[in-house]
């Protein structure tokens, strides 16, 4: 079973604001977020291909 990630444990891995992992959200930048009643939750999969494709999109531009 796959286990979902709050907008607060995303942004302590990304070391960033919780308000940043929402902002990238709204943008589509960010990892996809799926609406659970009032609360958006990341699977943790797709927090790790987001970070993963991150690092090679940085390292492919330096």
């Amino acid at each position: 079973m796959e286990k979902y990630l709050t907008t607060e444990e995303v942004a302590k891995i990304a070391r960033t604001s919780p308000s940043t992992v929402r902002y990238w959200r709204h943008l589509g930048k960010g990892p996809r977020g799926v609406k659970r009643g009032r609360r958006v939750l990341y699977a943790e999969s797709a927090v790790s291909a987001w970070m993963t494709a991150d690092d090679e999109q940085r390292q492919a531009v330096a």
